[in-house]
């Protein structure tokens, strides 16, 4: 059956109208993490009576610019989720290092952190000395996806797509008194959901799940 011109009309408006009305709707927001972590040494309360630094975070290469960023949300959600514990998140560590002189030192442990995986126990007591800390927690973005898949289109249009996002974080602690590691822990955090609109999962909102299910496993 041939439809009439104001018949085609209609049924191209009911389908723009269709459109607007799936473009601008979205799902609510799906996550899945598996946080796990392994207490070597570290006892309740040490934390708060020692003190923690953070250092710089090492990542994949592609995500050298999220490292800063990293470092920013954990620091923030140990402040909310463990207030009793004292801590310099790490523009005030590497503000420390700077003032005792030990610029080229600090350079040198990471690069060979990033080599070897091991802090130099000489080199982490005099950051932390610095610092006036006896804890040193090290990051790690190990890895980090961020993207879309279209799920819906009309007329050649992607109308409904899902945007998703995936980070893997490794998270370890030092004691600087022996150089020696005592709590670790890792997460691996999925978010994902549809929308019609210019949204996307952020760094920030992925990474402060990841912050807050690692703190959440401190001792």
């Amino acid at each position: 059956m041939r439809l009439d011109t104001s018949s085609r009309r209609a049924a191209a408006l009911a389908c723009l109208a269709a459109g607007r009305a799936l473009a601008g709707c979205a799902t609510d927001l799906q996550t899945y993490s598996s946080p796990q972590h392994q207490t070597l040494r570290l006892k309740p309360h040490q934390l708060a009576e020692g003190g923690l630094a953070f250092l710089t975070p090492s990542t994949v290469t592609g995500q050298e610019e999220d490292k800063q960023s990293l470092a920013y949300v954990f620091a923030d959600a140990l402040k909310a989720k463990r207030p009793e514990i004292r801590f310099d998140a790490l523009p005030q560590t590497i503000g420390a290092v700077n003032r005792a002189g030990l610029a080229e030192t600090y350079r040198r442990m990471y690069r060979d952190y990033r080599d070897t995986g091991v802090f130099d126990a000489d080199m982490l007591k005099r950051v932390a000395q610095a610092t006036g800390m006896r804890y040193l927690v090290q990051l790690k973005l190990a890895s980090m996806e961020q993207g879309a898949r279209g799920r819906f289109s009309l007329l050649g249009l992607s109308l409904l797509n899902t945007q998703y996002a995936n980070m893997r974080v490794f998270c370890q602690i030092w004691d600087s008194r022996d150089g020696s590691i005592v709590w670790e822990g890792i997460d691996e955090v999925s978010m994902a959901f549809d929308t019609g609109q210019e949204r996307r999962v952020t760094f920030r909102k992925i990474a402060r799940r990841a912050a807050q299910d690692l703190i959440a496993s401190l001792p």
